[in-house]
């Protein structure tokens, strides 16, 4: 059974687990503990101090009333089992104070991000102008310092041109994606997960 924290706060947290067929048992049994060194050498259902029961038909729940800034030993088991290692977790509770600090950090790191990204289209902008403006004649110069340029070769120059812009474009597109998907990920929150 694996056992999955997530939209952890300071004082919070969501747990959820898959549905157990073998749990004949009328509940699940939710366990954790703070002081999660003293259960490192055997998994007892004694020596969890917090204890919730969720009826069998639910797989998930929400854990409040969280210590801030602390390392968490959580287990979840059919009713009258002792848990073993698959069924356990270990997960931290954030300080109070960075919560609103990691949000703030995330949005001046996006703003770093997109000012870059700008920045190196700017310049793959100007590049590209240079290389094109040296290739094609410009009216105005004298015509054996002109290279040849066939309208073929201003085909594969538009087509050069349209390929990476569809580049550019994809490229921040996935960027873009990328965010919203961590985002999603972590509930808007900043909160973080441990694995065991």
């Amino acid at each position: 059974m694996v056992v999955t924290v997530y939209n952890i706060s300071s004082t919070s947290a969501r747990v959820t687990w898959p549905a157990s067929p073998a749990c004949l048992d009328t509940f699940y049994s939710v366990m954790y503990d703070p002081n999660w060194n003293s259960l490192i050498m055997g998994y007892k259902r004694k020596s969890f101090k917090h204890e919730e029961r969720i009826p069998v038909s639910q797989t998930a729940t929400y854990l409040g009333n969280l210590l801030p800034q602390t390392a968490y030993f959580l287990c979840v088991t059919c009713q009258a089992a002792d848990p073993v290692r698959e069924q356990c977790q270990v997960f931290s509770t954030p300080s109070e104070s960075s919560e609103g600090h990691d949000r703030a950090g995330w949005e001046v790191a996006v703003g770093v991000w997109l000012t870059c990204c700008l920045l190196l289209l700017v310049i793959a902008g100007v590049l590209l102008w240079g290389c094109l403006h040296n290739m094609c004649s410009l009216p105005g110069r004298a015509a054996e310092s002109r290279p040849v340029v066939t309208a073929s070769a201003r085909q594969d120059i538009r087509d050069m041109q349209q390929r990476l812009l569809k580049r550019a474009e994809a490229w921040i597109y996935g960027a873009q994606h990328d965010c919203k998907q961590y985002a999603v990920l972590n509930g808007g929150r900043g909160g973080k997960r441990i694995l065991s």
